[in-house]
């Protein structure tokens, strides 16, 4: 934590506690910008509260001003509690910094600096430079996790991704004849609807396509139909394929296909004519570059990704990092045989390089059990050029 702090820490943890929860209250309307909730207190009491509730609205700091006055609260020499370092530019709202000089608070107190490149420390700059005590750093890790999302587009120049599988009790995604309907039970398929319906995008491999012709649609009443993304190195996705088929509310579907220089170019064409966004990427064990395809997605405004693919697509997204949480429902079923399991490819070659979960919830979900975590990648693996460099430290 930095900053001075001359309330007890407990006291500072009590109000974060409550900005985080009015943030909660913009889940799902905010994107792309971040959950903020923030109070204002004076002589040990709550003045005025308030949450970023939607994109290209006021900010949380603003609607807590605005609160406070309406109550006839004197803000001048208060403190104010936001979850999210106050914005100090103009977007489609002004700086954050500003109305709360302007205010004449006293000190405001922080949780979690913002990675945006636009913010990224100028907020709690700007305040102390006009005097204003700033105490950072509690409750941050709550803060940075209400967030992760956000966090994970702007510290790491990509969608947020949850990898998301169906398998038996003994390990299979599918029958020795690669048949996968049905692993789990109606109530897992509705939850993975429910997904769709908050996430920006769902994304799943070729063979996918070819095997189980998906809608990929959310079919959640009134729920939004994610972007649909499909990686297939030579465009082998049929143009008549039932992901190109509008979703339940007659929207027209939007299809991104990842493929590579060597997708012939006819089917390239007829993909196109029938509406996909064919995009061609770099080659990287023997199918589109996974890191490439995400750089894209982001910059067309994805900012969450569920990944529904087999194990090949999948291992290749843990291969570069790319997986933030996992959710993997198990059937009680056993199908025994040589059928695919949840993740292909290469694998490690060692117990200490396997990929690990923290934060693991598990729940019953109509028969099926729900285990779901958040990932965590071993270090890099030691290299000459790495101990030449720790010796040399």
């Amino acid at each position: 934590m930095s900053g001075a702090a001359t309330e007890p820490l407990a006291e500072h943890e009590r109000y974060m506690s409550r900005a985080l929860e009015l943030a909660e209250r913009g889940r799902g309307s905010t994107a792309p910008n971040p959950m903020v909730g923030c109070v204002i207190v004076r002589d040990d009491e709550i003045i005025g509260e308030g949450w970023h509730e939607r994109a290209g609205e006021a900010h949380a700091e603003v609607r807590a001003l605005q609160d406070a006055r309406s109550r006839g609260a004197r803000v001048r020499g208060a403190t104010l509690y936001v979850t999210l370092e106050p914005c100090n530019h103009t977007g489609r709202t002004p700086p954050c910094t500003e109305a709360i000089l302007e205010a004449g608070v006293r000190r405001v107190v922080i949780a979690a600096l913002d990675p945006d490149p636009r913010v990224d420390g100028s907020g709690v700059a700007r305040l102390q430079a006009a005097g204003v005590e700033v105490v950072t750093g509690v409750l941050a890790a709550e803060a940075e996790a209400q967030n992760e999302v956000f966090r994970t587009v702007h510290l790491r120049g990509r969608p947020w991704v949850l990898y998301k599988t169906a398998m038996t009790l003994d390990g299979k995604i599918a029958t020795r004849t690669g048949r996968s309907r049905w692993i789990t039970g109606p109530a897992a398929r509705e939850r993975v609807q429910r997904w769709r319906a908050h996430l920006s995008a769902v994304a799943v491999g070729v063979n996918t396509v070819l095997l189980d012709d998906p809608l990929l649609t959310c079919r959640v009443p009134g729920g939004h139909t994610p972007h649909k993304v499909v990686f297939d190195t030579v465009a082998r996705t049929p143009p008549t394929a039932q992901l190109f088929h509008p979703d339940p509310q007659g929207e027209a579907a939007r299809v991104t296909l990842f493929v590579t220089e060597r997708a012939p170019a006819a089917r390239v064409a007829a993909l196109r004519y029938r509406g996909a966004e064919v995009v061609v990427l770099p080659e990287t064990r023997g199918r589109a570059d996974v890191r490439s395809a995400l750089a894209h997605l982001k910059e067309v405004g994805v900012q969450t990704l569920l990944l529904e693919g087999g194990g090949t697509l999948a291992w290749s997204f843990f291969e570069v990092q790319a997986v933030d949480r996992v959710a993997v429902f198990i059937g009680p079923k056993l199908l025994g045989g040589g059928g695919a399991s949840p993740l292909g490819g290469l694998g490690v070659t060692e117990m200490e390089r396997a990929i690990t979960l923290s934060g693991l919830t598990t729940e019953e979900v109509g028969g099926d059990l729900l285990v779901t975590g958040r990932v965590h990648y071993p270090e890099p693996a030691d290299t000459p050029e790495r101990e030449l460099a720790r010796e040399g430290a």
